[in-house]
């Protein structure tokens, strides 16, 4: 059984709230993760090239608004589930 078909399973009561839950938590905890890496390897290549700030900079503006896109998507999805259940 996969995972969608166990979340979706009316015969288990409350399992799509707490799959949902789960799913949005592991979405924000993954972009925060990955948001935080983008930063730190963006202010150590900062500090080896400094004058490449600007190109690094943007590169890691676009990089952390992505991330934030696609973990936002995740959420949305996960609260689709709990509104339509």
């Amino acid at each position: 059984m996969t995972l969608f078909n166990l979340l979706l399973d009316a015969s288990v009561p409350g399992m799509a709230y707490f799959g949902a839950g789960i799913g949005a938590g592991i979405a924000a905890l993954a972009a925060g993760l990955g948001i935080g890496k983008i930063g730190s390897s963006a202010l150590e290549s900062i500090a080896r090239q400094p004058e490449a700030t600007g190109d690094i900079r943007a590169t890691m503006i676009v990089s952390a608004a992505l991330i934030e896109g696609a973990a936002f998507f995740g959420i949305v999805v996960c609260l689709l589930i709990v509104f339509l259940k």
